[in-house]
């Protein structure tokens, strides 16, 4: 990069910076953000390009009215990142930190800190623990700084050593590093090898100057950042244990988040009945007049029943989705989406212009379950996606209940499943759910049900590099190693290898010069 704003690519920054007497930066890149393409599985997602549902007036079409002056001007701007100085990240980050401590304002460091979370949310997937570790060892910026200045995996493990902490090895005091037994020296190797492996799936979708962009677009759409050490950061994400989110991108008042420590997840099928939607809907109502937020993902079927009966008791509901907060995805419930956006909060890890996956649906989830006190799922079929909150709510040790439903009924299969094999707790009202989150202990804790509840059968697991790359595939478009390695963010030896045994397996198949699905799979 070259000038001292190259990275920025932000319009209205150098217009606001010649209107104050500072030189005009030449070659601005035009605003706008790649977003990627919409997941062949989920359908696509709709993009908001307005922040009417947020409340924020027009700007009238004006770039340079989303980035406020910064406090820090009249003084000389000293670079903090390659092409940025601190006056840039201070602009940038203060234009989405409403919800940072103290206000809109934020100091050099803690800017440059938050940026460096914003960057690394564009290309880090949701979930990535190896990701969370090196951000505790290093800190945001350290990462960000590996990344984009090119290190090299040993000099990323030396500066670890040097924090006292090496990434992929919690914990382990320095002392440890000194021995150079053999294996030491084998344990040494493999962290490299790891650490190699989360730079090749980073770089490549890492610039300074598509995050100056991701950020300038949140700025447009009234969208926040908000970042873990805001106030208002929710406290359950400290049990995700370096699977922590780097950040959350927040339409709506961030302070309602404070509520999520009064809250319970309702979570259940897309695929509903009747039955189970008057549940979701009499249970939302019942919390609310108990003073519980409820939490779901603005998914249809219960999803959708618990946000709007929550909004029509006049309670606070918070939706984690899996793309960005301006893909209202499902496109049917953008509306109600929207209300959500303006009377609660909607959250996201990735930036704005994201597209949903199957993937990232199945890491949001784990938000869902350490965000809320409890989590109950309402009604769910043997597969549905809703037993993949009940497992990260059963491993984090959090209060679980399940609805019963119909014996005869296929909808309430995986609660019966549930209920009988992984101790989740039997709750039929409103009440029996709050009993379940109380926090001062005097209901059920649902601590059998941190024995775990299996992965769902056929569902990736965290970790699961192999799942990853089945989610990415579709039965119907091909696609090359290439391109599965970049929207899967798996180094591309690393596909390669999958993809082989997936052939062997009978799972995919290449022809054409790419990959897909085999139909021998679903057989």
């Amino acid at each position: 990069m070259s000038g001292a704003c190259d990275g920025c690519a932000v319009a209205g920054l150098a217009r606001a910076g010649a209107q104050r007497g500072e030189p005009v930066v030449e070659g601005v890149v035009a605003e706008g953000v790649v977003a990627e393409s919409p997941d062949p599985e989920t359908g696509p997602a709709r993009c908001e390009e307005t922040a009417a549902a947020t409340g924020r007036e027009s700007d009238g079409g004006d770039p340079s009215r989303s980035v406020p002056p910064s406090p820090s001007e009249g003084r000389r701007a000293r670079t903090v990142l390659p092409g940025l100085s601190d006056t840039e990240v201070v602009r940038l980050v203060t234009a989405v930190s409403g919800g940072s401590p103290g206000g809109g304002a934020c100091s050099s460091d803690a800017a440059v800190e938050r940026f460096a979370r914003a960057a690394l949310t564009t290309a880090v997937e949701p979930g990535d623990l190896e990701a969370g570790r090196l951000v505790a060892a290093l800190g945001p910026e350290g990462v960000l700084r590996a990344v984009v200045e090119g290190h090299d995996a040993e000099r990323v493990l030396r500066a670890a050593r040097d924090a006292e902490v090496v990434p992929l090895r919690r914990g382990a005091p320095r002392a440890a590093f000194e021995d150079a037994s053999p294996e030491r020296a084998a344990e040494d190797a493999r962290a490299v090898r790891r650490i190699a492996e989360c730079l090749e799936r980073w770089r490549p979708r890492l610039s300074l100057d598509e995050s100056c962009r991701a950020v300038e677009r949140a700025s447009r759409l009234g969208v926040q950042l908000l970042t873990p050490d805001a106030d208002v950061w929710p406290e359950g994400f400290a049990s995700l244990e370096g699977g922590e989110p780097l950040a959350l991108w927040i339409r709506g008042d961030p302070n309602r988040l404070t509520r999520l420590e009064h809250s319970v997840a309702l979570v259940g099928a897309r695929a509903s009945t009747d039955y189970g939607e008057h549940v979701a809907m009499e249970a939302a109502a019942g919390l609310v007049g108990r003073g519980f937020a409820v939490v779901s993902g603005g998914a249809y079927g219960i999803d959708a029943a618990a946000h709007r009966a929550t909004l029509a008791s006049g309670g606070l509901t918070v939706a984690f989705l899996a793309g960005g907060v301006d893909r209202l995805y499902p496109a049917g419930n953008s509306d109600l989406l929207r209300r959500i956006a303006g009377e609660g909060v909607l959250a996201a890890e990735l930036p704005p212009g994201n597209a949903p996956t199957r993937w990232r649906f199945l890491m949001r989830n784990r938000l869902i379950a350490a965000a809320a006190s409890a989590t109950v799922v309402v009604e769910a079929g043997r597969r549905s996606g809703s037993l993949n909150t009940a497992g990260h709510a059963a491993q984090l040790g959090r209060p679980l209940g399940a609805v019963p439903g119909s014996i005869l009924s296929p909808a309430s299969a995986g609660c019966h499943r549930l209920i009988r094999e992984y101790a989740a707790i039997c709750v039929t009202s409103a009440e029996e759910m709050a009993e379940l989150a109380d926090p001062l202990g005097t209901g059920p804790t649902g601590s059998p049900a941190a024995a775990a509840v299996r992965p769902v059968e056929g569902e990736p697991r965290g970790g699961d590099a192999e799942g990853v790359v089945l989610s990415v595939l579709s039965s119907a478009r091909r696609a090359d190693a290439d391109e599965i390695a970049a929207r899967a963010a798996l180094p591309f030896t690393t596909v390669a290898a999958i993809l082989g045994r997936l052939d062997l397996a009978g799972r995919a198949r290449e022809s054409g010069g790419g990959w897909t699905l085999s139909e021998r799979r679903h057989a």
